[in-house]
């Protein structure tokens, strides 16, 4: 069985979540890392050397680093579907992926540590304007693709949706926890604005099933994915 070591609360371990529920794979979750610590300790590190979360354990088979994981299982057991078998359209979800470590990520780093694990008193205002202002105009070339394709690869959903879904909501949920900062969150992407798959949830707190429709099997599957998925934490 699949075995996939860290927090749940961590928006690259999400990824990982994301992508199992997805697949519908047996799996066994392990909370490691931030309140849950033993990230850092000799067992944990020759499985990971870096001391971060996830790690994905198979069989012996041991992988880091979550989106190198999402795209191990989705070649694995997702070939035709979180792997697209076009090869361009494969491409443009890679390349998707890449974008988010590489273009998405950096400008939120100082907006989320900013906001969320500095105290007000010693927040570099600056730094978080830039961070900001910077979030808001990589959202927008998300917003353009999403405009021209449903999803960002194509017209289905594909693993190069799941980090650049997910990191959106983080900086959602980042102002989220700062409204009483001098930060606006007006000006932030909305998760509205970015693919939306039907069946993990990955808005936060809750999925959004309505009451009529949560007596039937597949949203209780549903509801039951939304559990495993809580507010981001960089």
């Amino acid at each position: 069985m699949i075995k996939i070591w860290g927090r749940k609360t961590s928006v690259n371990v999400q990824k990982v979540m994301w992508t199992v529920g997805e697949l519908e794979l047996p799996h066994e979750r392990i909370d490691i890392g931030g309140p849950f610590g033993k990230n850092n300790e000799p067992a944990y590190l020759a499985m990971n050397p870096n001391g971060l979360v996830p790690t994905l354990q198979e069989d012996g088979f041991l992988l880091w680093e979550s989106n190198s994981i999402v795209r191990y299982l989705a070649a694995k057991y997702g070939a035709g579907k979180l792997e697209p078998s076009d090869l361009r359209a494969r491409a443009h979800a890679n390349s998707w992926m890449d974008w988010q470590l590489t273009v998405a990520h950096p400008p939120l780093t100082p907006v989320f540590w900013g906001l969320v694990r500095t105290p007000p008193e010693k927040r570099d205002h600056a730094a978080i304007e830039a961070g900001k202002a910077k979030t808001i105009a990589v959202m927008k070339i998300l917003d353009a693709q999403l405009a021209q394709t449903p999803f960002v690869a194509g017209d289905t959903l594909s693993m190069g949706d799941i980090p650049v879904a997910l990191w959106p909501t983080a900086s959602a949920a980042s102002c989220r926890s700062a409204r009483r900062s001098k930060i606006s969150s007006a000006g932030l992407p909305r998760s509205s604005s970015v693919p939306r798959s039907s069946n993990t949830c990955w808005r936060f707190p809750s999925c959004e099933c309505t009451p009529a429709k949560r007596g039937c099997e597949q949203n209780r599957q549903h509801r039951l994915r939304c559990r495993e998925v809580q507010p981001p934490s960089l």
